[in-house]
């Protein structure tokens, strides 16, 4: 038998054995590696989770640490009518962080609100020529019309509104301010303005029918009144205020208010989400429908507006329009 003979009758068993061999370091390399890569995700995922955690107790602490948190607890706290107590945190926020327009502007509110005219007509006048002199003007015009000085209140009013034109809150004050004024006609366009760019805001739906009251022009007032669905309480003070204003309009509108800057005056703000915060307001609004009020300063997005919340009133919008052709309209 040669060495060929024996290689070729070995070499089955050998191929066997060779492919048996093979197969164990293959599982046993799959094997290894496996739990070698689990070990490493593992060990990675952990470094991740424990990065991400620090990162975010970072970015938490700094945000409880902020100017810009701090200030929004200021305006959440005025919202509320929390005006003393806004003005020592406006106190704490500027000796740590400075003097700003921004906590500038709230201590003004805040002084008007609490009674302090002299002082907040002085940090309303620190506002001309920084970024927030529309608000500026605007309270030094709602300080006006509290005096009774309803000419000055119209002109710097305008001031502020040349500054931002397509505010409908100060478009409000505008148009009320001018009825209050004499101003009668002057009054219809900042007013149209103001339901128009916000139709769920009460305070625009009243001034807007104090004005058609006060020109004759009655079944709009109706018109629009139930379409907004306004308190029996709320529409007799428009009425009273407009038979005041058809009669020269020389003394306060009663149940309507004066631009009052004391403590206790309601804030109108705008129609909030719930019902039971709805409610509310509609109880503020019996209280002092007219009045010549500050308005929330921040913008409101996703707000509903009152022709979604009610759809009639979207139809009185329309046949109040400028360019509405309908007999009467203003």
């Amino acid at each position: 038998m040669t060495y060929e003979d024996f290689s070729r009758m070995r070499s089955p068993r050998a191929g066997r054995l060779l492919a048996c061999a093979v197969a164990a370091a293959a599982a046993f390399a799959l094997t290894g590696c496996g739990a070698l890569k689990d070990q490493y995700a593992a060990a990675a995922d952990a470094q991740q989770r424990a990065a991400a955690e620090a990162t975010a107790d970072t970015k938490a602490g700094a945000a409880v640490d902020s100017k810009a948190t701090y200030l929004k607890l200021v305006e959440q706290m005025q919202k509320e009518g929390l005006w003393f107590a806004s003005l020592a945190h406006i106190d704490a926020l500027e000796q740590r962080w400075g003097v700003s327009p921004e906590s500038t502007r709230m201590r003004a509110d805040a002084l008007r609100q609490t009674g302090q005219a002299a002082a907040s007509e002085q940090a309303y006048r620190r506002l001309v020529g920084t970024p927030l002199e529309s608000a500026g003007y605007r309270g030094l015009g709602l300080l006006a019309g509290a005096r009774g000085s309803f000419p000055e209140a119209v002109q710097l009013l305008k001031q502020a509104q040349r500054l931002t034109p397509t505010d409908a809150a100060l478009l409000s004050d505008l148009g009320y301010a001018s009825l209050r004024a004499g101003q009668i006609e002057e009054a219809r366009l900042p007013l149209m303005q103001a339901l128009q760019l916000r139709p769920d805001s009460t305070q625009a739906q009243s001034n807007l029918a104090l004005y058609l009251e006060a020109t004759g022009q009655d079944e709009q007032a109706n018109r629009l009144m139930e379409a907004n669905r306004m308190s029996p309480a709320a529409r007799a003070a428009v009425r009273d205020a407009a038979q005041q204003l058809r009669a020269g309009g020389s003394r306060p509108l009663a149940s309507a208010g004066s631009l009052q800057p004391a403590t206790g005056v309601t804030v109108v703000r705008r129609l909030p989400d719930t019902a039971a915060a709805a409610t509310r307001e509609d109880q503020a609004q019996q209280q002092q429908p007219l009045m010549l009020k500050a308005s929330r300063w921040s913008g409101g997005a996703g707000v509903r507006t009152a022709s979604q919340l009610n759809p009639a009133t979207a139809d009185a919008a329309a046949s109040l329009s400028p360019n509405s052709t309908s007999r009467g309209t203003p």
